[in-house]
């Protein structure tokens, strides 16, 4: 059984599923804001760590990503326990990653990626990474700071994705959508603008 943190109202229509990022956990404060803020808006959003990252939590030392087999296999163990015909899955960076990667045989209603990876630091587009976002059949939303540096507005303009995609984007967003003090703007204001963009994108699901 896995280990949920459930957020949100005891009547729901719809499951929001979030997966952590590479490095941090299920309960930061980035996650922490978007299960807060979007059980706001009547979704039960669940959270759940991956198993490297369960182990760092009890035995305290860190560790790296598991297998992609592992992660393959940990989302879809989560989809079959809450049942994938209410669910809406993804999460932030990696976790989204791995999210869309299984969204189509999962058959859920619809995914959510918190900024995607789609390249390692320092690289370019990663085939591996974006090949499979072509043939997407998921209704999904990706929201992307437009200065991410694992996938930039200018370099996704010039991607093929799939028409089920909807990109969302962060002004002067970074990774975690922190914009530069000159931009005028702050992190929670592109934290909600992410907020208000996934809940209308889901209540049409």
């Amino acid at each position: 059984m896995t280990d949920f943190i459930f957020t949100g109202p005891k009547k729901y229509k719809t499951t929001i599923v979030l997966a952590h990022g590479a490095g941090a956990p299920m309960d930061s404060a980035f996650m922490n804001y978007f299960a807060d803020n979007l059980a706001k808006h009547d979704f039960r959003v669940a959270r759940f760590e991956f198993p490297y990252m369960a182990d760092r939590r009890t035995g305290g030392k860190k560790r790296p990503p598991n297998p992609m087999k592992i992660l393959i296999e940990t989302w879809m163990d989560v989809i079959n326990e809450l049942g994938a015909e209410s669910l809406i899955i993804g999460g932030k960076s990696m976790g989204g990653r791995v999210a869309s990667m299984v969204a189509d045989d999962a058959k859920v209603k619809g995914l959510i990626c918190l900024g995607y990876p789609f390249h390692a630091p320092g690289k370019t587009a990663d085939e591996k990474r974006i090949g499979h976002l072509a043939k997407l059949k998921t209704p999904a939303l990706i929201c992307q700071g437009t200065r991410d540096t694992l996938g930039n507005i200018d370099e996704i303009k010039t991607y093929k994705l799939s028409p089920k995609i909807k990109m969302h984007w962060l002004q002067d967003g970074d990774h975690g959508f922190k914009p530069r003090k000159k931009s005028g703007l702050s992190e929670e204001q592109n934290w909600e603008s992410a907020i208000a963009t996934i809940a209308s994108f889901a209540h049409k699901l």
